[in-house]
């Protein structure tokens, strides 16, 4: 499986800078972006760069395109939600793992704003949540790469693959459950789900494929995905 690195964003960048100004910047857009997310009402580029008094062109350049704005929105918020979930979840190895998933998953699915934002348009939705070059799966997947990597390394787990891969199908075992009803009409089933990644990290590697695993999982591990 490729590499996949926690996307950055011009915007994330900006962010990150934190530097008081008294001009219109990058911040004031996305700040008056998650504004309009809390109180449930639709983010288009246009009227956000009418209501900052700027060009639209300037939006553009700033934020990259609307879905990524958004994807720095919803990951503002669900990285707290993670956060949270990190910090009270029990246990340790794969159980830890399903125990975080499980917290996780009941937060998101008790967000209203994110409830909304699917039910309004599912198919662009999920595009902004899970398609190729989306900020908010980048992201999930190089913070769990890291509480992965943290609990191999504590000794609590063995991986049958890269910590990086493991990461990967653990997020996307997590949005088949969260968004199962849009993708397939059913309900979403978290103990499915968390039992799933509780079997697939405790998982034990074939003799022909520890050494690859164990081998490429050592040679990552000081290293931290971008974020």
């Amino acid at each position: 499986m490729a590499t996949t690195i926690a996307r950055e964003t011009h915007l994330s960048r900006e962010l990150k800078r934190d530097k008081p100004s008294r001009r219109i910047t990058p911040r004031d857009a996305f700040e008056l972006a998650l504004g309009k997310w809390l109180r449930g009402e639709r983010i288009e580029i246009g009227p956000l760069a009418e209501e900052l008094g700027v060009a639209r062109a300037t939006v553009f350049r700033w934020v990259g395109s609307r879905d990524l704005l958004l994807g720095e929105v919803i990951w503002s918020l669900a990285r707290s939600l993670l956060n949270d979930a990190v910090s009270s979840a029990k246990g340790a190895g794969a159980d830890y793992g399903a125990d975080v998933a499980r917290r996780l998953m009941t937060s998101v699915l008790a967000s209203g704003e994110l409830t909304q934002f699917i039910a309004s348009d599912p198919e662009y939705a999920l595009k902004v949540l899970t398609g190729k070059g989306s900020v908010v799966q980048s992201r999930f997947i190089g913070e769990l790469t890291t509480l992965i990597r943290a609990q191999v390394q504590a000794g609590h787990l063995a991986l049958v693959m890269p910590d990086e891969d493991m990461a990967y199908l653990i997020v996307r075992i997590v949005e088949a459950c969260l968004y199962s009803d849009q993708i397939a009409g059913r309900k979403p089933n978290l103990d499915i789900a968390c039992e799933a990644i509780r079997i697939l990290l405790a998982a034990r590697p074939s003799p022909k494929l520890s050494g690859k695993a164990s081998g490429k999982a050592r040679r990552s591990g000081p290293k931290s995905a971008k974020r």
